[in-house]
């Protein structure tokens, strides 16, 4: 029988590497929010605590052993989870949010369908954005730079370490600014070009006004939305880059390294 033996401050240690691991993935694209099963995150909280625990272990100065120290670092470790998802979800979410915006100025708000993943209601650019980018965090491996970035945080920021309130909301605050450059930066193009064909269809009201040119304006608009984004999506691999690096950044400012 193969025995493994394994020490208190290991299981300790594991537990703790759990808690924050599987904060951040419950919340962090491509695994967070319902876009996967709680079942399937479970397990990738799992396979992902596993090999970081020797580091944090190595790391940290001191594993609390009594159950109210313990109890105490693990709520800890929880928050510093959430806070680095958080950060990671806001910069991410600039790719969906840009769809929503596309989905506003082009006139596909009015088309709200139920998203069974999401349980809510959801419009069409949004949710076709939001899927595109989670493809692309799985397909161009983007997710394993997140989870190295997310690693080195046990180096930065141990077990047995608080956390900085005051870098953390320092970060966030930077991350949001972020998120709307970012949505700006991928909506913007398109925008403009929908708003100059208003103007357009505007100034062709004036010339013509029975020619009614406002009720060519919906097709003429989805025209264009199909189009520029037909063009705008296969783009989007240096952006999902650039927010990844963003990420690991706020990560790292989250933990003070």
């Amino acid at each position: 029988m193969l025995d493994i033996p394994i020490t208190t401050d290991q299981l300790i240690s594991f537990l703790l590497v759990l808690a924050r691991v599987g904060a951040w993935v419950w919340i962090t694209p491509p695994f967070g929010g319902k876009f996967l099963p709680a079942t399937e995150r479970t397990i990738v909280s799992l396979a992902f605590s596993l090999p970081m625990t020797k580091a944090a272990m190595s790391a940290s100065t001191v594993i609390p052993t009594g159950p109210i120290d313990i109890l105490i670092a693990f709520v800890l470790q929880v928050a510093i989870g959430v806070a680095m998802g958080l950060a990671c979800l806001t910069l991410i979410s600039a790719v969906s949010a840009a769809g929503t915006a596309i989905d506003v100025f082009g006139g596909f708000s009015l088309a709200q369908a139920f998203d069974p993943l999401q349980q809510q209601q959801s419009s069409v650019f949004s949710r076709i954005y939001q899927l595109f980018a989670g493809v692309l965090l799985l397909v161009t491996g983007a997710y394993m730079v997140l989870f190295a970035g997310f690693s080195a945080t046990f180096q930065a920021l141990p077990l047995g370490a608080s956390l900085d309130l005051g870098a953390t909301a320092q970060t966030l605050t930077a991350s949001i600014t972020t998120f709307f450059i970012a949505m700006l930066q991928i909506a913007g193009p398109l925008i403009a070009v929908m708003v100059l064909a208003d103007i357009g269809l505007g100034l062709l009201t004036r010339v013509a006004p029975t020619l009614n040119a406002f009720s060519l304006g919906f097709p003429l608009k989805i025209g264009i939305t199909l189009l520029l984004v037909g063009v705008a999506l296969p783009r989007l691999t240096p952006t999902i880059a650039g927010l990844s690096q963003s990420s690991i950044e706020a990560m790292r400012g989250i933990a003070g390294g």
